[in-house]
């Protein structure tokens, strides 16, 4: 499908349309922050077009062009290796706009020596689909502040926004980008526990996805650190107590440490 509408200018372009950009495309509608048809999505799949068109109700096209031409603000979403020529394609259309890189890896140096535009860096993850995203932002060299207020006002609607220097990105990327993954793993071991205890499959998922939300929902309310949260759940002697003894001697927690070091480590060979 291809929008022949050449004078409409909408507020938000995304280049690609896939798992990290069609997630913040259906959380940014869930929040309302703009309406769906302010929202035009370049991408090549069909099947990934006809679903953003179905169940987001944005716009879509099949053309690059037509988001670096109609869209206010450009966020490009496609895969790390190809981010380099699409902005070498579109370069022409996209001096002095504001273009949102959300790919891992490749730098803002090398992003700005392919066009005059105003770029950043994002690092989101996909619970945006849900409006519960972890969010990080870094300047290039023709970010305005203006520019920073502008991405700070569309990634807050969608969850919380840090600002940091472009080296952290790939701790960012780890932590926040790879990290549901991490969480996803410790949900199914927690149910699998459950059910190793003799709870049926389904109840043991839904107490251990519910107990993460809930422990996730408390440490972001409460201002407590998670070790002072942790000791109003033990007793000396009782469940908790044994339970987090049996972590201890498994190093879970330096699994996890391990996962996110691994995770920066890897964006930083992917580094372009």
């Amino acid at each position: 499908m291809t929008l022949q509408s050449g004078s409409r200018q909408y507020r938000l372009g995304f280049i690609g349309g896939g798992k990290l950009a069609g997630s913040v495309v259906r959380g940014l509608v869930r929040a309302q922050f703009c309406s769906a048809e302010e929202i035009l999505v370049a991408e090549p799949n069909e099947s990934a077009r006809e679903a953003l068109s179905g169940d987001a109700g944005v716009k879509v096209t099949t053309q690059n062009a037509e988001i670096a031409e109609q869209a206010d603000v450009i966020l490009i979403g496609v895969k790390p290796g190809v981010v380099l020529q699409v902005i070498e394609e579109i370069a022409g259309q996209v001096a002095d706009k504001l273009v949102i890189s959300l790919a891992a890896g490749i730098r803002l140096t090398n992003m700005e020596a392919k066009a005059e535009a105003r770029f950043l860096r994002v690092m989101t993850n996909t619970p945006a689909a849900v409006c519960q995203a972890a969010t990080a932002l870094a300047r290039g060299t023709r970010t305005t502040d203006e520019d920073v207020v502008r991405v700070r006002e569309i990634f807050s609607a969608i969850g919380l926004v840090v600002e940091v220097e472009e080296e952290q990105i790939d701790a960012v990327t780890a932590l926040a980008g790879s990290g549901p993954a991490f969480v996803y793993t410790v949900i199914e071991a927690l149910a699998a526990g459950g059910t190793a205890c003799g709870l049926p499959a389904a109840e043991s998922l839904g107490l251990a996805t519910q107990t993460v939300r809930g422990a996730a929902q408390l440490a972001l309310e409460s201002g407590l650190s998670p070790e002072e949260l942790r000791r109003m759940v033990i007793t000396p002697g009782g469940t908790t107590a044994a339970g987090l003894a049996e972590m201890d001697k498994l190093e879970t927690a330096e699994g996890l440490v391990a996962a996110v070091k691994a995770a920066s480590a890897r964006g930083r060979e992917m580094g372009l």
